[in-house]
């Protein structure tokens, strides 16, 4: 089966063909990173103006890479959500209007849920379920216990900021670009990650749930003195080290929280997604913490937002549902529950 995957939650506008859930033939990404750098963060309306623009482009663009034509595609996948409403309603009223007009069934798929396809792709099948899934990205913060594909039992989340966004706002004190997971993790790879005691901070309701608000406050007080209002002159390698203390604890953090669930959810094996996977110290600290545990990571080009997980996604739901795709009548959803 032929899957030509959508995906426009945020910034990053994608069109993939993949085949059967696993083959990836093209892999088109769009991204429009460079016009919010400006604003340090994703400024909602240029990023719709920039899907307007390359929602057909990128499609076009992954046909011909894949060397298909409209006539060859079996089905439409489309992330519903979570997302921007407007980046969302671009990719869905795209997507229908293919499917109208190329009479294929249409099929939305959980944006989240898709984050930890994206390390399926590349595993050998049956999949070690169950499972420990762990979603980092700008927007989520998630763990949660894979029964099956499509079938989670949520374990924890973020109370506040995700990781991903916790990172861009150190990045901003740090006088570093958006988004500001690489620029953190280049400039750590240069500090000490023990020269700042920053600490994670502590859920009581739930001792999975995460909290970056105050390790950000932390680091604020350090960059800004006590009552955040000065401006403390700090040394390349305040800076580096600075960096590095946050990262590391903010990664520890996870991996603690990890290791709390595997004791009392028992799991075959973990599956992370999300664009923060792709920093290595955290790939380095979790092979460190968990040896004997197979650990299945996103490749590089599949962690961050893309529309190829969207398509293998797609298929395995399109599978389950017995060859029926949703009505023309689905609605994007900003917020999803993925358990």
């Amino acid at each position: 089966m032929i899957v030509l995957g959508i995906e426009s939650t945020c910034d990053e506008t994608g069109a993939s063909v993949v085949e059967n859930g696993k083959r990836i033939l093209s892999n088109i990404v769009a991204s429009s990173a460079d016009i919010h750098e400006r604003y340090g963060g994703v400024f909602p309306e240029l990023a719709c103006r920039r899907h307007i623009d390359a929602i057909i482009p990128v499609v076009h663009e992954a046909l011909a890479a894949a060397k298909k034509t409209p006539e060859s595609i079996d089905l439409i996948a489309v992330a519903k959500g979570p997302g921007l409403v407007g980046a969302l309603l671009i990719g869905m009223n795209a997507a229908k209007g293919l499917s109208i007009a190329w009479k294929k069934p249409l099929i939305g798929v959980n944006h989240i849920e898709a984050h930890l396809y994206a390390s399926m792709i590349d595993a050998p099948e049956p999949y070690p379920f169950p499972a420990l899934g762990i979603v980092l990205s700008g927007g989520h913060t998630l763990l949660l216990k894979i029964l099956d594909v499509g079938r989670y039992e949520a374990i924890g989340t973020t109370v506040d900021d995700a990781i991903g966004e916790a990172f861009d706002k150190v990045a901003a004190l740090l006088s570093l670009p958006y988004p500001g997971g690489p620029p953190i993790e280049r400039l750590a790879r240069q500090g000490n990650p023990k020269s700042y005691s920053f600490r994670p901070g502590k859920v009581k309701r739930n001792p999975f749930d995460f909290s970056f608000s105050g390790l950000k406050t932390s680091v604020l007080y350090a960059v800004k003195g006590q009552n955040g209002l000065g401006a403390i002159s700090l040394t390349e390698v305040q800076r580096a080290d600075m960096a590095a203390s946050f990262q590391e604890t903010a990664f520890r953090d996870i991996a603690e929280k990890t290791a709390l669930a595997l004791q009392t959810f028992p799991c075959k094996a973990i599956f992370l997604g999300g664009g923060v996977c792709n920093n290595q110290r955290l790939r380095s600290l979790f092979a460190e913490r968990f040896p004997k545990m197979p650990l299945f990571w996103p490749p590089f080009n599949l962690s961050v937002d893309n529309a190829a997980m969207i398509a293998g996604l797609g298929f395995q739901k399109f599978l389950s549902s017995n060859g029926i795709g949703d009505s023309l009548d689905l609605e994007v959803q900003t917020r999803i529950p993925i358990a």
